[in-house]
């Protein structure tokens, strides 16, 4: 996993200290966005290998914010990053993966190991 980047997108501080701490724990360099705006400006400006996204980002649905994702970079994985719920279930097809907030690191690094 040394030297993947990853746009890690996340508005809660505490969950994004944790995703943060995991992804550079198993060698990702974390490009960190607490915004879908803030989020699609790096996109658009910095290189990434990869994006992890929050489903509860304010002001922004998930589905709408991947759409846009992939209009700036077609080629790039985009990853739920969600809770279970009837919802996630519903948006999980519009993703590239899905990861349970309750997984465990090895999950998101197999995960991630996968689209790499």
């Amino acid at each position: 996993m040394d030297g993947i980047k990853v746009l890690c997108v996340e508005n809660r501080p505490e969950h994004m200290a944790t995703l943060q701490c995991m992804l550079e724990g198993i060698g990702c360099e974390v490009t960190p966005a607490t915004s879908a705006g803030e989020a699609l400006d790096l996109l658009a400006k910095q290189p990434v290998d990869g994006v992890l996204l929050d489903d509860n980002l304010p002001c922004a649905c998930g589905v709408t914010v991947r759409s846009q994702m992939k209009t700036l970079r077609p080629d790039i994985p985009v990853f739920l990053f969600a809770g279970v719920s009837s919802q996630t279930r519903c948006m999980v097809r519009f993703f590239d993966a899905y990861l349970r907030r309750r997984e465990q690191i090895e999950d998101t690094q197999e995960g991630l190991d996968k689209e790499a």
